[in-house]
């Protein structure tokens, strides 16, 4: 078994290296589907995963100078007070009862398949909202959005370790429409950071972190993400995009049936 989940966190390393997205949205599944792990058991381990693999990649964008650090801190100013009263909310419920884990199972399929239609349409959405200045949110109103983003992002991947990925990015290019690619790439990672440490936190504090499980994840999922991103020039992103929008579409329909 122990080989298996390293070889599991090679291959979603291997996906996010290649594409960019896809670490929570298949990690988690995984783990509940394949390998008959605890729904909040997989949330709390998949935000562990995420806050450390994150590091690294924020130090790589720091370097690169394609951080916003202004729009990081609007989404964290939401984001994180959502993080700490979701995780309040689920020991209060009890985070590890029956009806609060088939919740979150639902949760998860819900925010699977937000990631899918983000993946799909994300290119769309971009290309509206630049053919239509008029639309775009400028000065207070453009802040109010973000927190507010920030604050629906940072209770969904409290409750599913999903959506700071591609759901982020997502919203960053329908707020931030002039951002490079890189520098949305670079800003969604960065508040991303705090975000999934202050959850796995939470996590911790409900019991519902599995350490062993995390370190052979991280074993395999190193090299996979290394190999991917050195690979990535030389796969249609186009075919990869539509192969990882497939899979998840396919992942949430499993969750839910």
């Amino acid at each position: 078994m122990t080989s298996t989940y390293i070889v599991s966190g090679f291959a979603v390393g291997l996906l996010v290296g290649l594409t960019g997205v896809g670490g929570g949205s298949l990690m988690t599944p995984l783990l509940t589907l394949l390998f008959g792990i605890n729904p909040t058991v997989a949330v709390g381990t998949d935000l562990a995963f995420a806050s450390i693999t994150k590091s690294a990649g924020t130090l790589a964008h720091r370097i690169r100078n394609t951080v916003h650090w202004d729009i990081v801190r609007r989404l964290c100013i939401g984001a994180l007070p959502a993080a700490l009263l979701t995780t309040l909310a689920l020991k209060y419920f009890g985070a590890l009862e029956q009806h609060i884990t088939q919740i979150i199972r639902y949760t998860i399929a819900f925010s699977v398949l937000l990631t899918a239609i983000a993946i799909i349409f994300r290119g769309r959405m971009q290309a509206w909202i630049t053919a239509h200045p008029e639309r775009q949110l400028h000065g207070r109103a453009q802040m109010i959005a973000t927190v507010v983003a920030g604050a629906a992002i940072g209770t969904l991947v409290t409750v599913s370790s999903i959506g700071a990925g591609a759901v982020g990015a997502t919203v960053l290019v329908m707020l931030y429409p002039h951002l490079k690619p890189a520098e949305i790439a670079g800003t969604d990672i960065a508040y991303a950071v705090p975000l999934t440490a202050i959850a796995a936190i939470g996590h911790w504090w409900l019991g519902s972190i599995n350490w062993e499980l995390l370190g052979m994840l991280l074993l395999g999922s190193v090299p996979g993400i290394t190999i991917g991103s050195l690979a990535a020039r030389a796969v249609p992103e186009k075919f990869l995009r539509g192969l990882l929008a497939t899979t998840l579409t396919g992942v949430a329909a499993k969750l839910v049936l």
